[in-house]
């Protein structure tokens, strides 16, 4: 059966900021050492499965010219631009009509455009025999990654150790972001599995499903489908996207369909969700400090310090975050990263737009 794929890059990386922006956010920066974009390594993770033409990018309007810029070879018609954001279960809904329009049925998988992988080989044995579980029935994929710490970021997963299909395991819950108690008592059970947000699916398998669970926005999803390809593509698509409910796979498909696998990832993933990443992606030096740019550290230890041209000095500094722009600086004490969110609050709140 063909394989497909759909990325989804249409986030806005706010957790870094200030190098991620409106205008370039995450997925189109590098954060690794070869110098390729997030969104380049993950098309170039799954060229040996799936054909450049079969490539499908979900994003908004305002990175269509980032995408074809960063991914010329692929088709602009592949390129889906979604008119206002609707999570995603409504983008992988478009995305498979898309699919469904070119073939009458397809293997899909659907991939978040910022992740780390660091093994490869070990990445597509686990697509692999996705793809050999999806194609069977109905069964949706997903791929759960072994936690190796009790991380309190992810959702994850419960699967059955003892109902498996090759590789896979049959799937009891999905659960939310727990406390740190209950990511400890999670990983004593070795029955969870951290939430990727990868799957793999036949697209007749998850457009029926959004049929029977979702409904309405099957109805809307349709209405868009039968017009792609025409002059009236555009027009539907701007009418009748905006109308869809907007909620995630997770909740409106996968924590409420049957015939659900997982497949366990032990591949180096990283899901890349704040600067403290990058202590994880790029080599540190004798004390511990991850630089890039012009620096100079005397007495420092243990931090992560992004720059450019501009000389950045730091003296008997411990455990931050610095992050140099052109027109924005970041000091962040490293426990502090999540309440970055709050900086692009308040500056939504002044109206302070040029910094978003």
């Amino acid at each position: 059966m063909k394989k497909t794929a759909l990325i989804m890059a249409g986030g806005r990386g706010e957790r870094f900021w200030p190098k991620s922006r409106k205008s370039l956010p995450k997925q189109f920066l590098s954060l690794t050492d070869d110098g390729r974009t997030m969104i380049q390594l993950t098309v170039e993770r799954i060229r040996p499965l799936v054909e450049i033409e079969d490539i499908y990018i979900s994003t908004n309007r305002d990175y269509k010219e980032l995408v074809l810029e960063q991914l010329p070879d692929i088709l602009p018609q592949n390129i889906l631009c979604e008119p206002v954001g609707r999570n995603t279960a409504p983008c992988i809904g478009l995305g498979a009509m898309h699919i469904a329009k070119k073939y009458e049925d397809a293997l899909m998988m659907v991939l978040p455009s910022d992740h780390l992988i660091k093994y490869q080989k070990m990445y597509l044995h686990a697509l692999k025999e996705g793809f050999r579980i999806a194609e069977k029935g109905r069964n949706l994929v997903t791929i759960g990654i072994m936690p190796d710490y009790p991380e309190t970021g992810y959702g994850y997963i419960r699967f059955r150790p003892e109902e498996t299909d090759g590789g896979a395991y049959a799937v009891e819950g999905f659960v939310e972001k727990p406390d740190i108690q209950t990511a400890r008592e999670y990983l004593q059970t070795e029955e969870y599995l951290w939430n990727s947000g990868m799957f793999i699916w036949k697209v007749s398998s998850i457009l029926q499903n959004i049929k029977e669970l979702l409904p309405d926005m099957y109805g809307g999803l349709s209405t868009i489908g039968e017009e792609i390809g025409t002059e009236k593509q555009e027009m539907t698509l701007e009418k009748v996207f905006p109308q869809l409910e907007s909620v995630s796979i997770d909740y409106g498909i996968m924590e409420k369909a049957k015939d659900i696998y997982i497949i366990p990832g032990v591949f180096g993933w990283d899901d890349v969700g704040s600067w403290l990443a990058v202590e994880r992606i790029q080599k540190s030096n004798e004390s511990g400090n991850v630089v890039k740019g012009n620096i100079i550290t005397i007495h420092s230890k243990n931090n992560i310090i992004q720059g450019g041209q501009k000389l950045i000095a730091a003296v008997g500094l411990e455990n931050l975050v610095i992050v140099d722009t052109d027109d924005a600086t970041l000091i962040c004490d490293k426990d502090s990263t999540a309440d970055i969110k709050m900086v692009l609050e308040n500056l939504k709140i002044c109206n302070r737009e040029e910094y978003l």
